[in-house]
């Protein structure tokens, strides 16, 4: 990413290589690649350097956009104060109500508490999935099911509330972006990463 500069402001965000033209003289994009940066500089054009300091995990942050600053013949892209995205549903009001948007206390938008278990049910939904049919089989009549199945499943299950105890006793956004944390607990030559919401068990 390049910036134009003009009397010490930078008026023109290039984010990739293009052909312009500053005053009388007309430039290929491939200047952009072609020339030093003391050349680019010569004519007003710098490399961004991007100031990161502000912006976090877009999953459960919203990140502002990006400014642009010069200074000490630098220019610096820097984000504001990113915002929390919401960690509980919204719900409609009773003026939603009155306005026609929605029934008051019915969910307006899901928080990410709800979205995070969601996603585990519907990944645990997918570890019994291929022994559902055994279950089935035995409610309709037929072969039980073998008890290592049946415990396996049942593991699951107990795993997958586990983690949504875990995510709704999360009290903040930052608390909740912590579970999905891996650390390597092993060693650099035999690492082994794990998260403190753990992982789902398999049914084999």
């Amino acid at each position: 990413m390049w910036a134009l500069v003009e009397s010490g402001s930078v008026t023109q965000i290039y984010t990739r290589p293009k052909q312009l033209t500053l005053g009388d003289i007309q430039y290929p994009q491939n200047i952009f690649m072609l020339w030093s940066s003391s050349e680019l500089e010569a004519i007003g054009i710098y490399e961004v350097v991007i100031n990161n300091t502000n912006y976090k995990d877009p999953k459960y942050y919203i990140n502002t956009n990006q400014s642009f600053a010069f200074a000490s013949g630098t220019v610096t892209a820097t984000y504001g104060t990113a915002t929390a995205k919401a960690i509980a549903d919204t719900l409609y009001t009773a003026q939603d109500e009155t306005d026609g948007l929605g029934t008051e206390g019915e969910v307006k938008a899901k928080g990410l508490k709800t979205i995070k278990k969601e996603t585990i049910n519907t990944q645990a939904a997918g570890k019994l999935s291929p022994t559902d049919w055994m279950v089935v089989r035995a409610t309709e009549g037929g072969t039980a099911v073998p008890s290592s199945i049946t415990t396996q499943r049942a593991a699951v299950r107990t795993k997958a509330n586990s983690m949504c105890t875990q995510i709704d006793n999360a009290a903040n956004v930052d608390a909740l972006a912590a579970l999905y944390a891996y650390t390597n607990t092993g060693t650099e030559e035999n690492p082994v990463f794990t998260r403190p919401l753990g992982e789902l068990p398999t049914v084999e």
